[in-house]
């Protein structure tokens, strides 16, 4: 497995799958474009705005507590439209894509 390679402020990508900061989470999401025996997402190839489709689901438990988590959004030129399904604060809203720390 290889490490991860930035391709923008907001993007990154590891072995077939791209990743972005959620500012719902404070967590990476990733989608898989070119990961063999996975779903994958379209890309439109915009590094520094991507847009993926279709919309992007991330459940799961996390934290010490296992809380649940649901963050259901689409990714479109840049932007995160949060949708009304999330259990995210940002639920409802479009933010703009975060920078990546270094």
């Amino acid at each position: 497995m290889s490490g991860f390679i930035k391709l923008s402020d907001v993007l990154e990508e590891s072995n077939g799958t791209l990743f972005f900061e959620c500012p719902g989470c404070k967590m990476l999401h990733g989608v898989n474009i070119n990961r063999p025996n996975s779903p994958k997402w379209s890309w439109d190839g915009n590094k520094s705005k991507p847009t993926f489709s279709p919309s992007v689901l991330v459940t799961g438990n996390y934290g010490v507590e296992q809380k649940e988590l649901r963050c259901h959004s689409f990714v479109k030129n840049g932007e995160i439209q949060f949708l009304n399904d999330c259990s995210r604060e940002l639920v409802g809203k479009t933010v703009p894509m975060v920078k990546l720390e270094d």
